[in-house]
């Protein structure tokens, strides 16, 4: 199915390269009857997006493949996240969500651990100093899109979502990487309203679809794919 939003978002063009696997990872909380989510924006020096309001989220890591936890993504998530890869590479991929999260924005999604794993990775033994572990079987998978190309840059995306009772522990939003600044819980509405690029609109449509009235949390998962400046629709 095509969907009639143009992948538009004004940046400049350049030649194509090939997309890079990201990940981001959005935090829902409900709040006297609306549905929020942590959104911040963009510093204005980086190549991609400037100065856009954007999910928590980042390109994965070799090191988020590495790391060895006792947790997994449900089955029927692992399923969909390793279509056209393998199951290691859909764990690393959750993983780096989580981990961006933390280095974006100082929250840690997981659980408390006395024994946390091993790692050489620089960043996630900041994560794990924090007594905290990941958890990825409360991780939910809600979409997927690929920048267009001529871009600057280019991320194949795999946008994940949990509520914000999975946050472990929550550090000064100044010890953060300084990526996204002045992180802010939303309204879906003000998400809409806010310096949002279109892709990031209709992964807010999805949200609400899956928890707003009439939810529906077993919908497929929209993989949004370029195609001539719009966006082709293919369900995972």
């Amino acid at each position: 199915m095509e969907n009639p939003f143009s992948f538009d978002d004004g940046s400049p063009r350049s030649p194509t390269v090939r997309p890079k696997d990201a990940a981001c990872l959005i935090l829902v909380r409900r709040e006297r009857g609306s549905i929020r989510v942590l959104m911040g924006v963009r510093d204005r020096r980086h190549a991609f997006l400037p100065g856009r309001v954007v999910f928590p989220g980042g390109r994965v890591e070799p090191a988020d493949q590495r790391l060895a936890i006792q947790t997994d993504l449900k089955p029927e998530v692992l399923a969909k996240v390793a279509a056209g890869t393998t199951p290691l590479r859909a764990r690393g991929v959750a993983l780096a969500a989580i981990r961006e999260t933390f280095e974006e924005t100082g929250i840690l999604v997981g659980a408390a651990a006395t024994a946390p794993p091993r790692t050489r990775s620089e960043a996630w033994a900041s994560f794990l100093s924090h007594g905290v572990v990941p958890q990825l079987e409360n991780l939910d998978f809600v979409a997927r899109a690929i920048t267009p190309p001529g871009r600057p840059r280019r991320f194949d995306a795999r946008f994940f979502m949990t509520g914000c009772e999975q946050i472990a522990h929550t550090l000064d939003v100044s010890l953060a990487s300084g990526e996204l600044l002045k992180p802010v819980w939303l309204t879906l509405t003000e998400a809409r309203a806010a310096n949002v690029i279109p892709i990031t609109r209709c992964i807010i449509d999805e949200i609400e679809a899956r928890l707003g009235d009439g939810a529906d949390l077993g919908r497929p998962v929209p993989f949004f794919i370029p195609h001539r400046g719009k966006a082709v629709i293919k369900p995972l």
